[in-house]
């Protein structure tokens, strides 16, 4: 478990590292709140534009560590390269979504005035590597699936140290750099994909983990790419409908102003510390899932995943600790004098989201676990009824002083909590999602998903 999972948590550790110094460098180095209102946009953007390729690389990771725990590697072979032929598909959709409706997007997202255009200007870089997501994405999804979280490691490590470099060199301009503020945030983020996509492909053209790219196996094979969607559209629809309704959470937060906005920017950065170790041990479960149940063990898959919860949920519970009692400190570490009021607002948040650590971790991990083993159906049904039956109601109902419903003609008073009402929601959310989880784990019907 230790194996599959450290790779992954130091390269979540990484990936993290490229947001938190991106929202350093707007803090500190670019004035007024409206940029760090944008790379909060932004980090959801980073989010949204991978999770396209998640029902891909979700089927692909389920089918690759079935075929190579019950040691038919050819057939994983040929698993991971019907997934970059489907990938392809995707990504020339993905392209033209983000070029044709950007702009769309950011209007949709209530994201407000000089916020919104930074927000335009990034997408206009970031659409050039959408491509390079989905190779970085599928490829280590199915390196991951074969049990190598190394490689993933490699190349994602080359990807933030490029983003890091490029974005500090161009936002503020060091050496024979030319100083581009805002566009080298985005230039940054394109440049390290790029590079990543170029080592993901190097190393299964060269035959990682089993692995291997063949030109002769990237003609479409359309029983074996449908077999990978109807065990991946679950899991990659049961993501893209978290993001959306992320986002329309995000859009509630929005219309309460700038000010809201860049403290839940900052607060969604902070709190993604958490986000590591559960990441981390829910790939862990996913592969060991699908592993055993691949080789039939299944007292050991159940064992696995309850291991991976016992070590993620305990890290998880010091993180919480670390955000209630260093709320002040860790905010006062990405702003400048002028931001001082975006922090003054987002300690309360940290310090809220502190108690939802133990739900997060068992969402996050058993989540995982039941996506490895094929089990994608259920996870989509409690997604929506947190988000649409808790989270989003709640949060109108919390945050908002008014709520006009024009449909139905009626007006009802909130309580009008700001982004502190909002969060309250989301903490309701995590905590009855955890237990839905939690039931369908302890029911056992995982075990008996087919892929």
């Amino acid at each position: 478990m230790l194996r599959l999972a450290i790779p992954v948590l130091i390269q979540q550790l990484l990936h993290m590292l490229v947001g938190l110094v991106d929202t350093f460098l707007a803090g500190r180095f670019l004035e007024g709140n409206e940029h760090l209102a944008a790379i909060g946009l932004m980090s959801y953007v980073l989010w949204l534009v991978p999770s396209m390729f998640a029902a891909v690389a979700i089927g692909a990771t389920a089918m690759v560590s079935r075929f190579v725990g019950a040691g038919d590697k050819p057939m994983a072979v040929r698993v991971t390269n019907q997934a970059f032929v489907t990938g392809v598909i995707f990504a020339v959709v993905v392209t033209a979504s983000v070029a044709l409706f950007g702009d769309w997007f950011v209007a949709t997202v209530q994201l407000k005035a000089e916020a919104a255009t930074l927000a335009i200007r990034y997408l206009d870089v970031l659409v050039f590597v959408v491509p390079a997501i989905m190779i970085e994405e599928i490829g280590i999804a199915c390196l991951r699936g074969a049990g190598n979280t190394m490689s993933g490691l490699v190349a994602m490590t080359v990807v933030n140290i490029v983003n890091v470099a490029v974005s500090l060199c161009l936002v503020i301009g060091i050496g024979p750099f030319p100083q581009l503020g805002w566009e080298g945030l985005a230039i940054g983020t394109a440049c390290g994909h790029a590079v990543g996509a170029l080592i993901v492909v190097g190393l299964l053209i060269k035959g990682c983990a089993g692995l291997q790219v063949r030109v002769r196996m990237l003609i479409p094979d359309f029983g074996l790419v449908r077999r990978l969607l109807r065990v991946g559209l679950p899991g990659g629809f049961d993501i893209l409908a978290i993001l959306f309704c992320h986002l329309w959470f995000l859009s509630i937060i929005n219309t309460l102003g700038t000010l809201p906005a860049a403290a839940h920017s900052l607060g969604v950065r902070i709190e993604s510390l958490a986000y590591l170790p559960g990441t981390a041990f829910q790939v862990a479960a996913a592969t060991l899932a699908g592993q055993f149940l691949g080789a039939g063990e299944f007292a050991k898959a159940t064992r696995s995943v309850l291991l991976a919860l016992l070590v993620g949920g305990a890290i998880l519970v010091i993180a919480g600790i670390g955000f209630f009692f260093g709320a002040e400190w860790l905010t006062a570490q990405f702003l400048g004098e002028d931001n001082r009021q975006a922090a003054e607002v987002t300690v309360p948040l940290l310090r809220l989201v502190a108690f939802t650590m133990p739900s997060l971790a068992l969402t996050m991990i058993l989540t995982g676990a039941l996506r490895g083993a094929g089990d994608t159906r259920w996870p989509i049904l409690f997604t929506f009824i947190g988000f649409l039956g808790i989270r989003i109601p709640l949060a109108y109902l919390l945050a908002w002083e008014r709520i006009e419903i024009p449909v139905l003609g009626v007006t009802i008073d909130g309580y009008g909590l700001g982004v502190f009402g909002a969060w309250c929601a989301m903490a309701a959310d995590i905590g009855l999602r955890s237990l839905l989880v939690l039931w369908r784990f302890l029911h056992g019907g995982w075990k008996k998903a087919k892929v």
